[in-house]
């Protein structure tokens, strides 16, 4: 797999909730931290998307934010 994007994040499909339009899917990441996506039904199908399943979280944003209290 080549992809332009540079953040490209490993890990295991934790949980899959489902929703009616959308899944939402929380990634294990190799670290322990988390991860959360929302994709559509259709793309969690067709991924084949199972807990403990190998998978790539990839972030490609034009911008990051930072906050602070």
């Amino acid at each position: 797999m080549k992809i332009s994007a540079r953040n490209v994040l490993s890990g295991k499909v934790k949980a899959i909730k489902p929703g009616t339009v959308n899944d939402e899917v929380v990634v294990k990441l190799t670290g322990g931290e988390e991860v959360v996506a929302i994709i559509t039904k259709a793309s969690s199908k067709s991924l084949k998307l199972v807990k403990n399943k190998k998978v790539y979280a990839i972030i490609k944003a034009s911008s990051v934010m930072i906050g602070v209290d």
